[in-house]
């Protein structure tokens, strides 16, 4: 096989599609203008924002006056938490997420929990990792205003039922949230289907740029904005608009939707074969990675074995994976993910996270099991742990 890098993390960022990259030129060369200018080059990026705006809105069933444009999936998740909670605590202070969280969330409540008053609990997950539904029910209180669940899990891919959730805040009158930053290009974004108040979406993780969020917020919900210095995204958002990346967005997510079952088919196929190759050729294996989950992910502890000697012997031929989010590769924290899942530090400190794109070959899958075998194999010869 010719060598290069086989990149096998795609949950952490992905490659940025050649067509989304040839959308965008034209945006920094050619309509340049400011979208609040009043002069013909500026109405021209203003016109292209607007029609890429209702290209989105398309794909979620809104309208277009509810999509957002932010800098990332973090902002996005802070401006509808920490927006909605300040803008309507007079109703309550009482936040509910989940113990499984990406950090742009819990981190979030846990800033409005500490700094502004607020109170907030954590739903517990099964041992496949989805929300408890009873639990979660049980955590409603009369002063309950905003729930943030995410809707796929970005370390073990686990599907959550934020229909039914979304079911349960509305009965209850409460804002319903979803980082859905994970889910984008692999699972339905239906806003009405899936009856959320606000969405959070990321360009990199579906073949756009880094750098560019999107925010669904449905009409008649007004955040406070995290920043303020002008009008921009109706007053939401103050900052002049990236319009390239805007763009850019725009047509990741089209390109995603338009080819999903194609890509889905043979993501989910090669999927399979790096499940069926790790869990025939390998012992002492545990996998983390529920049956309802996106289909291009999988995650599984090594008994022991210490995640990151994994993660650097595979980077020495060439494969690229993850030991969890990216956003917290810097920590020597085992997963709270996968802490939350009721499994021992020792197995939370041996997993390693395999997430797919269309980008990916079999033949690409076969060295990585190769080499995978190898790796486990020879690492367990001289680790002091016991399996």
């Amino acid at each position: 096989m010719e060598k290069k890098f086989i990149y096998l993390d795609n949950n952490a960022t992905t490659k940025v599609d050649d067509i989304v990259v040839k959308e965008m030129q034209k945006y920094f060369t050619e309509v340049y203008g400011n979208p609040s200018s009043l002069y013909d080059l500026g109405q021209e990026a203003r016109e292209a924002i607007e029609n890429a705006r209702q290209r989105i809105a398309k794909i979620l069933n809104c309208d277009a006056s509810e999509i957002y444009f932010t800098g990332s999936g973090t902002e996005s998740d802070n401006l509808a938490i920490k927006g909605v909670a300040r803008r309507y605590q007079n109703k309550g202070k009482h936040i509910i997420t989940s113990a499984i969280e990406h950090h742009a969330v819990l981190n979030t409540v846990e800033y409005l929990g500490k700094k502004e008053g607020f109170e907030y609990s954590l739903v517990k997950v099964n041992n496949d990792g989805i929300v408890d539904l009873d639990h979660l029910k049980s955590l409603i209180r009369d002063d309950t205003i905003i729930i943030s669940i995410m809707y796929a899990n970005n370390e073990t891919g686990a599907i959550q039922p934020i229909e039914e959730i979304g079911k349960i805040a509305k009965e209850k009158g409460i804002y319903f949230h979803t980082d859905a930053v994970q889910a984008a290009g692999k699972l339905s974004l239906d806003v009405k289907k899936l009856n959320v108040d606000m969405m959070s979406l990321s360009g990199h993780k579906f073949h756009a740029p880094k750098g560019v969020g999107i925010l669904y917020k449905r009409n008649g919900i007004n955040p406070i904005p995290l920043f303020h210095g002008g009008h921009h995204e109706k007053n939401l958002r103050p900052s002049t608009e990236n319009v390239p990346y805007i763009m850019g967005i725009a047509k990741a997510l089209e390109i995603a939707y338009d080819e999903l079952e194609e890509h889905k088919e043979k993501i989910y196929k090669l999927k399979m074969m790096l499940k069926e190759g790790i869990e025939k050729n390998i012992e002492g294996v545990i996998s983390n990675t529920p049956e309802n989950s996106v289909f291009n992910t999988l995650n599984y502890s090594f008994k022991g074995i210490e995640g990151e000697s994994i993660l650097f012997s595979l980077n020495d031929f060439g494969i690229g994976v993850s030991t969890g989010s990216a956003c917290t590769s810097g920590s020597l924290e085992p997963s709270h993910v996968i802490m939350a899942m009721g499994r021992d530090h020792a197995i939370c400190h041996s997993s390693i996270r395999f997430s797919l794109s269309k980008y990916n070959t079999e033949d690409e899958i076969k060295y990585t099991i190769e080499k995978l075998k190898e790796v486990i194999e020879r690492i367990r010869k001289i680790s002091p742990y016991k399996q």
